[in-house]
Protein backbone atom coordinates (compact mmCIF):
# COMPACT_ATOMS: atom_id res chain seq x y z
CA UNK A 1 0.00 0.00 0.00
CA UNK A 2 1.48 3.53 -1.26
CA UNK A 3 1.52 6.25 1.08
CA UNK A 4 0.65 9.91 -0.01
CA UNK A 5 3.15 12.67 1.28
CA UNK A 6 0.96 15.96 1.74
CA UNK A 7 2.87 19.02 0.23
CA UNK A 8 3.31 21.82 2.53
CA UNK A 9 4.17 25.90 2.35
CA UNK A 10 7.72 25.26 2.25
CA UNK A 11 7.78 22.73 -0.32
CA UNK A 12 5.65 24.96 -2.49
CA UNK A 13 8.68 28.03 -1.81
CA UNK A 14 10.96 25.26 -2.48
CA UNK A 15 9.62 24.68 -6.37
CA UNK A 16 12.09 26.26 -8.94
CA UNK A 17 11.25 29.40 -10.31
CA UNK A 18 10.79 28.37 -13.99
CA UNK A 19 7.81 30.30 -15.26
CA UNK A 20 5.57 27.99 -14.39
CA UNK A 21 2.40 28.58 -11.77
CA UNK A 22 2.21 25.95 -8.96
CA UNK A 23 -0.08 25.98 -6.30
CA UNK A 24 -0.63 23.18 -3.48
CA UNK A 25 -3.94 23.18 -2.23
CA UNK A 26 -4.89 20.31 0.21
CA UNK A 27 -1.28 18.91 0.19
CA UNK A 28 -1.22 18.62 -3.71
CA UNK A 29 0.49 19.84 -6.30
CA UNK A 30 -0.86 21.43 -9.40
CA UNK A 31 1.06 23.44 -12.29
CA UNK A 32 -1.36 25.66 -14.05
CA UNK A 33 -0.48 26.65 -17.72
CA UNK A 34 0.30 30.44 -18.65
CA UNK A 35 -2.78 32.47 -18.63
CA UNK A 36 -4.20 33.46 -22.29
CA UNK A 37 -4.14 37.29 -23.65
CA UNK A 38 -7.85 37.47 -22.80
CA UNK A 39 -7.48 36.11 -19.22
CA UNK A 40 -5.25 38.88 -18.08
CA UNK A 41 -6.46 41.65 -19.87
CA UNK A 42 -10.09 41.19 -17.99
CA UNK A 43 -7.97 40.50 -14.71
CA UNK A 44 -6.03 44.25 -15.77
CA UNK A 45 -9.43 45.99 -16.07
CA UNK A 46 -11.47 44.25 -13.07
CA UNK A 47 -7.69 45.34 -10.92
CA UNK A 48 -8.65 48.83 -12.01
CA UNK A 49 -11.63 48.63 -10.81
CA UNK A 50 -11.45 47.59 -7.58
CA UNK A 51 -8.00 49.21 -6.74
CA UNK A 52 -9.86 52.76 -7.26
CA UNK A 53 -12.38 51.36 -4.72
CA UNK A 54 -10.20 49.72 -2.04
CA UNK A 55 -7.11 51.34 -2.11
CA UNK A 56 -8.73 54.51 -2.85
CA UNK A 57 -11.32 54.43 0.30
CA UNK A 58 -8.27 53.05 2.67
CA UNK A 59 -10.22 49.77 2.80
CA UNK A 60 -7.44 47.47 1.56
CA UNK A 61 -4.88 46.90 -1.07
CA UNK A 62 -5.13 45.19 -3.97
CA UNK A 63 -2.64 42.27 -5.63
CA UNK A 64 -2.53 40.27 -8.84
CA UNK A 65 -0.84 37.22 -9.26
CA UNK A 66 1.57 35.75 -9.26
CA UNK A 67 1.66 36.05 -5.90
CA UNK A 68 1.12 33.31 -3.06
CA UNK A 69 -1.56 33.45 -0.49
CA UNK A 70 -0.70 30.86 2.08
CA UNK A 71 -3.65 29.71 3.53
CA UNK A 72 -2.58 26.65 5.80
CA UNK A 73 0.07 24.18 6.49
CA UNK A 74 -0.90 22.46 3.14
CA UNK A 75 -2.45 25.48 0.97
CA UNK A 76 -0.82 28.12 -1.23
CA UNK A 77 -2.96 29.53 -3.69
CA UNK A 78 -2.30 32.20 -6.62
CA UNK A 79 -5.70 33.59 -7.75
CA UNK A 80 -5.65 36.22 -10.05
CA UNK A 81 -6.29 38.81 -7.87
CA UNK A 82 -7.03 39.13 -3.96
CA UNK A 83 -8.00 42.12 -1.73
CA UNK A 84 -5.84 42.43 1.89
CA UNK A 85 -7.37 44.66 4.21
CA UNK A 86 -5.12 43.40 7.28
CA UNK A 87 -1.12 44.92 6.39
CA UNK A 88 -0.22 42.00 9.11
CA UNK A 89 -0.38 39.43 6.26
CA UNK A 90 1.67 40.58 4.31
CA UNK A 91 5.12 38.82 4.24
CA UNK A 92 8.15 37.96 2.39
CA UNK A 93 6.33 34.53 1.14
CA UNK A 94 3.25 36.77 0.17
CA UNK A 95 0.18 36.72 1.77
CA UNK A 96 -0.47 34.81 5.14
CA UNK A 97 -4.04 33.37 5.74
CA UNK A 98 -7.29 34.28 3.85
CA UNK A 99 -7.58 38.01 2.33
CA UNK A 100 -10.93 39.89 2.61
CA UNK A 101 -11.77 38.87 -0.96
CA UNK A 102 -10.09 36.37 -3.62
CA UNK A 103 -11.10 36.65 -7.68
CA UNK A 104 -9.93 34.08 -10.02
CA UNK A 105 -10.99 34.75 -13.64
CA UNK A 106 -11.87 31.38 -15.67
CA UNK A 107 -9.56 30.25 -18.54
CA UNK A 108 -11.16 27.33 -20.50
CA UNK A 109 -8.16 24.84 -18.84
CA UNK A 110 -9.29 26.22 -15.56
CA UNK A 111 -12.57 26.85 -15.21
CA UNK A 112 -13.64 23.64 -12.93
CA UNK A 113 -10.23 23.62 -10.91
CA UNK A 114 -11.56 26.85 -10.04
CA UNK A 115 -15.23 26.67 -9.50
CA UNK A 116 -14.78 23.68 -7.41
CA UNK A 117 -11.19 22.31 -6.01
CA UNK A 118 -10.29 26.00 -5.57
CA UNK A 119 -13.59 27.10 -4.04
CA UNK A 120 -13.87 24.43 -1.71
CA UNK A 121 -10.20 25.02 -0.54
CA UNK A 122 -10.74 28.84 -0.27
CA UNK A 123 -14.54 28.34 2.11
CA UNK A 124 -12.46 25.74 4.21
CA UNK A 125 -9.47 27.65 5.16
CA UNK A 126 -11.71 31.00 5.94
CA UNK A 127 -12.07 32.99 2.92
CA UNK A 128 -15.26 34.67 3.35
CA UNK A 129 -15.59 36.38 -0.15
CA UNK A 130 -15.29 34.54 -3.61
CA UNK A 131 -15.52 36.03 -6.77
CA UNK A 132 -15.51 33.92 -9.84
CA UNK A 133 -15.53 36.01 -13.78
CA UNK A 134 -15.93 33.90 -16.56
CA UNK A 135 -14.68 35.91 -20.09
CA UNK A 136 -16.32 33.55 -22.37
CA UNK A 137 -19.93 33.94 -20.89
CA UNK A 138 -18.72 37.75 -19.70
CA UNK A 139 -20.30 37.03 -16.43
CA UNK A 140 -19.23 37.64 -12.70
CA UNK A 141 -20.03 35.83 -9.62
CA UNK A 142 -19.82 37.47 -6.43
CA UNK A 143 -20.09 34.91 -3.84
CA UNK A 144 -20.29 34.79 -0.05
CA UNK A 145 -19.15 32.40 2.63
CA UNK A 146 -22.26 30.75 4.24
CA UNK A 147 -21.39 28.15 6.85
CA UNK A 148 -20.17 25.03 4.44
CA UNK A 149 -21.41 26.76 1.44
CA UNK A 150 -20.71 29.40 -0.71
CA UNK A 151 -24.09 31.78 -1.18
CA UNK A 152 -24.35 33.89 -4.07
CA UNK A 153 -24.59 37.48 -3.52
CA UNK A 154 -24.79 39.25 -6.70
CA UNK A 155 -24.13 38.43 -9.99
CA UNK A 156 -24.52 39.81 -13.53
CA UNK A 157 -23.47 39.77 -17.27
CA UNK A 158 -22.50 41.83 -20.16
CA UNK A 159 -22.81 45.18 -19.57
CA UNK A 160 -24.37 45.23 -16.35
CA UNK A 161 -23.07 46.87 -12.92
CA UNK A 162 -22.68 44.48 -9.94
CA UNK A 163 -22.83 45.09 -6.50
CA UNK A 164 -22.07 43.13 -3.94
CA UNK A 165 -23.81 44.12 -0.75
CA UNK A 166 -20.67 43.47 1.19
CA UNK A 167 -19.57 46.99 -0.53
CA UNK A 168 -22.85 48.70 -1.46
CA UNK A 169 -20.45 51.51 -2.88
CA UNK A 170 -18.12 49.38 -5.27
CA UNK A 171 -19.97 49.18 -8.26
CA UNK A 172 -18.31 46.68 -11.12
CA UNK A 173 -19.17 48.40 -14.49
CA UNK A 174 -18.86 44.80 -17.01
CA UNK A 175 -19.10 46.91 -19.50
CA UNK A 176 -15.46 47.65 -18.84
CA UNK A 177 -14.04 44.33 -18.28
CA UNK A 178 -14.54 43.15 -21.80
CA UNK A 179 -12.61 44.56 -24.61
CA UNK A 180 -13.91 45.94 -27.50
CA UNK A 181 -14.36 43.57 -31.06
CA UNK A 182 -11.72 45.17 -33.44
Amino acid sequence: MKTRTLLTADDFFALPDDGKRYEVLAGELYVNPPPAFRHQDVAKRLFRQLDGFFEGKGLGEVFFAPLGVVLGQHDVAEPDLVVVADPAQFSQRGIEGAPLLVVEVLSPSNARHDRVTKAARYLALGVQHYWIVDPGRRHLLCQRADGDRWAVVAEGSNDSRVSDPSWPELIVDMQRLWRSPA
